[in-house]
């Protein structure tokens, strides 16, 4: 039985993913490097902003700070989240029904806290979630399981009563391995893996609203 759920937000909750497979180019761009290779965010997804801010500077040999990085890619997709990102489709009717039948829900992500603030209250569903966990929080990412295991505890349930909804394969590995229920969702971001998704996760869903399927 599922009685509590640790969601992702990027590319779960919001469709957000097509600026981060932009972002970093952007910045390398307005920097001095006329062509960075496209491959670039796909490398650094895996990694926490502090990670991804050093190789950036040592890769391309940025003179500039760590937290220039992190502040200036901060500035240049807030905009994004503070008034033009949505949400994915199904969210809203997931939330009502997890609201309504008592099961207690929060999010863990990579993503800037001040931007995930931003577009969850924008959006409306910010005071809806029992917490919000990030790199502040958990600052080796979703490597490894520390995220899950804090949420788990902030929601009172056991890794094998909680489901873990991601859109990312290596995030889903990690929480598999840790003992978590798991249901990858798509997003076009995420396609390549979709194969490997569906073979690692316990549910692969179109739509967020499909949970209410396990639920009920």
């Amino acid at each position: 039985m599922i009685k509590g759920i640790i969601f992702d937000l990027d590319g779960t909750l919001i469709d957000s993913m097509k600026i981060w497979y932009d972002i970093d180019r952007r910045f390398l761009i307005e920097n001095g490097i006329a062509d960075p290779p496209r491959e670039i965010s796909e490398r650094l997804k895996k990694m926490t902003v502090f990670q991804s801010s050093e190789v950036l500077r040592s890769e391309f040999g940025l003179k500039c700070s760590r937290e220039y990085v992190i502040n200036r890619i901060e500035e240049l997709v807030r905009i994004e989240y503070e008034e033009n990102i949505p949400l994915k489709q199904g969210v809203l009717e997931l939330l009502d029904l997890l609201d309504k039948r008592g099961i207690p829900y929060g999010i863990a992500t990579a993503t800037y806290k001040a931007l995930a603030e931003a577009a969850l209250k924008r959006l409306g569903i910010f005071d809806r979630s029992l917490f919000l966990l990030t790199d502040k929080e958990y600052p080796n990412g979703k490597k490894f399981p520390d995220i899950f295991l804090g949420g788990a505890e902030l929601l009172g349930t056991l890794p094998s009563e909680t489901l873990v909804v991601e859109d990312s394969l290596h995030c889903v590995e990690t929480a598999k391995k840790a003992g978590f229920r798991t249901a990858a969702v798509y997003d076009e971001s995420a396609a390549p893996d979709r194969a490997e998704l569906e073979r690692t996760a316990d549910h692969y869903i179109m739509r967020l609203d499909e949970i209410k399927e396990l639920i009920v």
